[in-house]
């Protein structure tokens, strides 16, 4: 290099200086693109978590998702599938074998009922303290009671009148739960309205047979064998529908099972009232502690005629995992046990 020369005249140091000024240049717009696609990430995540906006909720129809219909009860969860198949998922509050008098909703369920297009309950007070209500409240959702236009049975449990909430054990009234379910779908979701309802007709049908059958299947039993002793007061609207007298020794809400709601008097009348009615069989039952009937059971010397699905259904994969399942199995153990 000649004295007084430019060292920028050298083609080779001005390669090199210029690839280096375009790296950096692209790696500062790099760098600007990664923070606004951070940026943008951050907000498609509160959007997410706070969900429930129609326009997010149209976003994941429009990606192929499926909108969440969101149940307190198995029975409910099942009504529901029967009618929407596979054009809406649905989710359930309580798994098998929970007990609807007692649960205490959790943060998990909070986020569902943030997640859901619609929120469904029993209703008759058998969600203990409202709590679906209250979840679908908080979320801002709205909520369907299925037992709507259920006439209800009144129960006297020491001078109190309480509404018995149990109202599915007769196959008529879970026809209006699905009534209920089917239009409520239906209005939220017109362009799935003629598939809800072809689906909810099949499953009324299935319902009237299952009526059917269940009558063939009591009038095995003698009249005056017809007694059913459970738990708790679940099997009313059963007991009405198909002609049994109905005794459980803790009332219509398992809030005071085990004992809480039994005095030392209650217990010894109800055992005598068992010995006197000439009781075959008592039942204990899925979602509620065993140990009292048990112990009835022992004190009046009669048998365990077996269990009975109550406030929920059966697991996965077992007989009672469908309503119809587990009113076919309750009554096949009924009838076995009584006849």
């Amino acid at each position: 290099m000649h004295r007084g020369q430019n060292h920028l005249s050298n083609p080779d140091i001005v390669i090199r200086i210029t690839l280096r000024e375009i790296a950096g240049a692209k790696k500062g717009e790099m760098l600007n693109r990664q923070k606004i696609f951070l940026i943008s990430c951050s907000f498609l995540l509160v959007a997410w978590i706070l969900v429930g906006t129609d326009s997010v909720r149209a976003f994941s129809r429009a990606q192929g998702g499926k909108g969440i219909i969101l149940c307190s009860t198995t029975q409910i969860a099942d009504f529901t599938r029967n009618i929407v198949g596979d054009s809406l998922e649905v989710k359930c509050i309580l798994a098998p074998g929970a007990d609807p008098h007692t649960y205490m909703p959790t943060p998990k369920d909070a986020q569902m009922a943030a997640q859901a297009e619609i929120c469904i309950q029993n209703g008759l007070h058998l969600e203990g303290k409202n709590w679906m209500a209250t979840l679908a409240k908080d979320a801002g959702k709205p909520i369907v009671t299925a037992a709507e236009g259920v006439q209800p049975l009144e129960l006297d449990t020491d001078g109190k009148i309480t509404t018995d909430p149990h109202a599915w054990f007769s196959p008529k009234n879970a026809a209006i739960y699905v009534r209920n379910i089917t239009s409520a779908l239906c209005e939220a979701n017109p362009s799935l309205k003629w598939s809800l309802e072809s689906r909810a007709k099949l499953y009324l049908a299935e319902l009237r047979a299952l009526d059917s059958w269940i009558r063939q299947m009591v009038h095995i039993i003698p009249v005056p064998q017809r007694i059913l002793v459970t738990s708790h007061d679940a099997f009313n609207y059963f007991a009405v529908e198909y002609g049994f007298r109905n005794q459980a020794p803790v009332g219509w809400s398992t809030g005071s099972e085990v004992g809480g709601g039994m005095t030392p008097s209650r217990f010894k009348s109800v055992v005598a009232s068992i010995k006197n009615l000439g009781v075959k069989a008592v039942f204990v039952e899925t979602s509620v502690n065993p140990k009292l009937i048990r112990e009835i059971a022992r004190e009046a010397g009669v048998a365990i005629g077996g269990e009975l699905y109550s406030d929920s259904m059966g697991a996965e994969d077992s007989a009672g995992e469908t309503y119809i399942g587990m009113m076919r199995e309750n009554v096949i153990t009924i009838v076995g046990g009584l006849k």
